[in-house]
């Protein structure tokens, strides 16, 4: 019991402490969407890689292809240029070659060239004009004529004179026009290409979260109480292993707690025989008290209040172990709100509690156990005394900001003690814990098991339970039950 008390706020500041870790953390992304960026980062790099590459090949080869046939079309009309050369002038030559459909040619003789078309002497490059006509050798270079790429080819002309030589530009705009289709279509191609593997890595993604994805789920379950939850054997060897060693846990933790359930049981059941003979004991004694001295009926009193808080404890660690084995069955009812809350106080430890009921709340009705819920307020009126201070009112009414027809009822105890600290608003419904404000208490009353059952309880009944502060601005903590209710006509 002293090892409970002392291990629930430990692991709370603990996962506190776990949660303002990773609070602080930079965010990073989900495995699901790493998986997906990974296929639609490699997808886009393969079709740029094949797209650039598929380009670069695809305008070598034309280029080539292309060369090679203006070289070979070139020399032919670069003889019969010579010919004509030997015995006529340039003119001449390329009147006879404009005949034949050969424009764009410039022919030097000497230093006076002679161009034909709109062959612009000037847009031959300075390096292919010196090596054809200085270096007497034939050679060829990309250039730009009348504002178009071109392939300007250079022939020596060494049978008619030594400074003689033709030049001839071959348009390739048709090529820049095919390599432009194709860049545009090898764009597209890319672009559809990285689209399938955007598709693809989402398949995949979605495969590979999805075992996650029933781990996870299987996790919540078993965190909400299912402890026989397993995995599902897969043929993976990978998820094989993820499985079993999964289940293996799953099934650690259910021992675990199966037989922590058993003992509290166990002890509680063991408990009562000999309580039950104290308590008997102790009816006796004060049947006598009147014969007994100042300081032992004193002792008498001590004891009877120890007695009746031991039988309470005893009791609620029946119940605990009740909700662990599964065993908690709810006879469902219609009760009318107003005067279920007003019944059940009339019967707590503080009868003259009073109850404010709204307009509505009057109007109320749900369907719960009479008996659990009766003990829920019950509870919390016990902890507004013990812990809280101060009288205790109860308010009830319908719950705030829903619209039309209302569908819950919200029951609240107020207290005029210190309040609960946010830092510790969750802490107070788990088992055993009392709060820092509890602890300081001089007062050894309660366990720590009032409010753990009120939540236990509560969630049962498909409602849940919160503690906040009071309305008015005074000290104080306001416990808040939310449960599922409709409005009625009376």
């Amino acid at each position: 019991m002293t090892e409970l008390l002392s291990e629930a706020p430990s692991a709370s500041r603990v996962q506190r402490l776990v949660a303002s870790l990773s609070a602080a953390r930079p965010a990073r992304l989900g495995l699901r969407t790493r998986v997906l960026l990974m296929f639609s980062l490699g997808s886009l790099l393969l079709a740029v890689f094949l797209a650039a590459a598929a380009y670069s090949f695809t305008r070598s080869s034309l280029l080539t292809q292309r060369d090679r046939t203006a070289v070979a079309e070139v020399g032919k009309h670069a003889d019969f240029a010579a010919t004509e050369l030997a015995n006529d002038s340039a003119v001449a030559a390329i009147a006879a070659l404009g005949a034949q459909d050969v424009s764009q040619i410039v022919i030097y003789q000497g230093d006076d060239p002679e161009p034909s078309g709109t062959f612009d002497p000037a847009e031959i490059p300075q390096a292919l004009l010196t090596r054809v006509r200085n270096d007497q050798v034939a050679a060829r270079m990309v250039g730009v004529v009348d504002d178009a790429p071109a392939i300007i080819v250079g022939i020596p002309l060494d049978d008619v004179a030594d400074d003689a030589a033709y030049f001839e530009a071959v348009d390739i705009s048709e090529i820049e026009e095919t390599l432009n289709s194709v860049g545009l279509s090898l764009f597209f191609g890319a672009l559809i290409t990285s689209m399938f593997g955007v598709v693809l890595g989402w398949f995949a993604a979605n495969r590979a979260v999805r075992p996650l994805a029933d781990a996870a789920q299987a996790a919540q379950l078993i965190a909400g109480g299912r402890l026989d939850t397993r995995l599902e054997p897969s043929d993976d060897p990978d998820l094989r292993t993820l499985a079993q060693s999964f289940n293996d846990m799953a099934s650690a933790l259910q021992s675990r707690v199966e037989r922590d359930a058993r003992f509290a049981s166990d002890v509680s059941h063991e408990l009562r025989s000999p309580l039950m003979t104290l308590a008997a004991s102790v009816e006796v004694m004060q049947a006598r008290r009147g014969d007994l001295p100042e300081r032992a009926q004193t002792a008498l009193d001590l004891l009877a209040s120890d007695v009746v808080r031991f039988q309470g404890l005893v009791e609620d660690l029946l119940e605990i172990s009740r909700f662990d084995a599964g065993a908690i069955r709810l006879h469902r009812e219609d009760l009318l709100v107003a005067e279920f809350v007003r019944a059940a106080v009339a019967v707590s430890s503080v009868p003259s509690t009073p109850v404010t009921v709204s307009e509505r709340g009057e109007c109320m009705v749900m369907q719960g156990d009479r008996r659990r819920l009766a003990r829920v307020v019950a509870n919390l009126i016990d902890n507004a005394r013990l812990h809280g201070g101060g009288e205790a009112a109860i308010y009830v009414s319908e719950a705030e900001n829903e619209g039309e027809p209302i569908g819950h009822v919200w029951i609240a105890v107020e207290d005029s003690g210190p309040g609960v600290p946010p830092e510790e608003r969750d802490l107070v419904f788990e088992r055993f814990a009392r709060g820092a404000v509890a602890g300081r208490r001089s007062s050894s009353d309660g366990a720590g098991l009032g409010l753990a059952l009120v939540d236990e309880h509560i969630r049962m009944h498909g409602g849940r339970v919160w503690v906040e502060d009071r309305r008015d601005g005074e000290p104080g903590a306001r416990f808040v039950l939310e449960l599922p209710a409709e409005e009625v006509g009376i």
